[in-house]
């Protein structure tokens, strides 16, 4: 069901805003949601939407084309989302423009035959690209091959609809390095919209705090290692995923450890209020707005010295970077390190620094964008 029609934006005429599935509180869907605050006039494509997350009171009035895609289950979201994004968008040759985000929207760029396409990059897909050996470790032997197709067909239909795009943009330096390491594009850097504004410091409890998404590349359970080591430091686990029940296995027992599934806006804005300091630790992280959320909240972030965490985390000023290669016992020190008194000594420097990934600054820069691709 499609939510009420706003009056079209005149400078930018009629825009589709694509986005892969709407189904998790990500930085990525939370990210769609702000294209159509900065594009009032849009209207915004989706594979699918999960209504607990996304009722239609969060799409601002704008309307929303569903394509009910059959793709929650992880395993037939890639193959059902560009068989449907390809054959269920040829509406889209009727917009002025469209901005595609997401891996798998990128195919539709084919009912686009005229032009006046933009990408905006959150990471190549990375079970076909850099993570493709992570991925094949956790399957059996004999279901490699059937991953390695997979993979290889995703590489030539990604890299066959990028070259249809009239600008490309990545939301990180190192989301921009990929893009040249593996397909030879380059790409505007336009960081995403953080939300600076709403995150605030309410205190300082007990917890350090885990928001980062339950998927083995985020690097989870090197948390859990570490916290069932220091019975005397609490671990909040505030997000959900497909690697909930291993991870709720590997903490079983563990007093100090919880978790509280995905979250409200409100409730998470609370838990980050009044931790001590957020750790996250994804491997090669495109971008973390977490980390971002977190330093507006004026709390440090523990994370790790490589991807885009290295564009966001000042060392020893509004964090620390754990070198690499990451282990527990890391984390262990990094974690006694920040201590509450020097979290507090770290406050002012993190809300400092949050302001520089502001909604207006990547509104702004997204405006700019549109308004050359679309000639408005």
């Amino acid at each position: 069901m499609s939510a009420p029609a706003t009056p079209r934006e005149p400078r930018f005429g009629r825009g589709a805003i694509l986005y892969d599935f709407l189904h998790c509180q990500g930085g990525a869907e939370q990210l769609s949601l702000d294209l159509l605050e900065t594009f009032p006039g849009a209207e915004l494509w989706v594979g699918y939407r999960d209504q607990r997350w996304f009722p239609d009171q969060r799409l601002h009035g704008a309307r929303l084309r569903d394509l009910h895609l059959p793709a929650r289950f992880p395993g037939g979201r890639t193959l059902l989302g560009l068989l449907g994004f390809r054959v269920r968008t040829r509406r889209l040759a009727t917009y002025d423009w469209a901005l595609f985000s997401g891996s798998v929207t990128v195919e539709a760029v084919h009912q686009r035959p005229q032009g006046r396409n933009l990408y905006y990059c959150h990471t190549v897909p990375r079970f076909a690209y850099d993570l493709q050996q992570d991925y094949a470790a956790r399957l059996p032997r004999a279901a490699r091959p059937v991953l390695g197709a997979a993979a290889a067909g995703m590489r030539y239909r990604y890299q066959k609809a990028l070259a249809k795009m009239d600008l490309i943009m990545a939301n990180s330096e190192n989301v921009r390095a990929r893009l040249q390491r593996y397909l030879g594009l380059d790409a505007r850097v336009i960081y995403p919209p953080c939300d600076t504004q709403g995150p605030r410091w309410l205190g300082q409890n007990d917890d350090y705090l885990s928001t980062a998404r339950l998927e083995p590349y985020k690097r989870v359970d090197l948390l859990i290692e570490a916290f069932r080591k220091l019975p005397g430091h609490q671990l909040c686990i505030a997000s959900g995923g497909s690697d909930e029940r291993r991870l709720r296995r590997l903490a079983a027992g563990a007093a100090n450890i919880r978790f509280t599934g995905w979250l409200d806006g409100s409730h998470l804005r609370s838990l980050i209020g009044h931790c001590i300091a957020t750790v996250y630790v994804a491997k090669d992280e495109d971008f973390g707005m977490s980390p971002v959320e977190s330093m507006a909240a004026g709390k440090p972030v523990i994370g790790v010295a490589e991807g885009g965490l290295l564009e966001t985390i000042t060392d020893g000023v509004t964090g620390l970077l754990i070198q690499p290669p990451l282990t527990a016992d890391k984390v262990i020190e990094a974690i006694l390190q920040i201590s509450p008194s020097r979290a507090l000594e770290m406050r002012q420097a993190c809300e400092q620094r949050a302001c520089l990934f502001s909604k207006e600054l990547f509104a702004q820069q997204m405006r700019q964008a549109v308004a050359e691709v679309a000639h408005v």
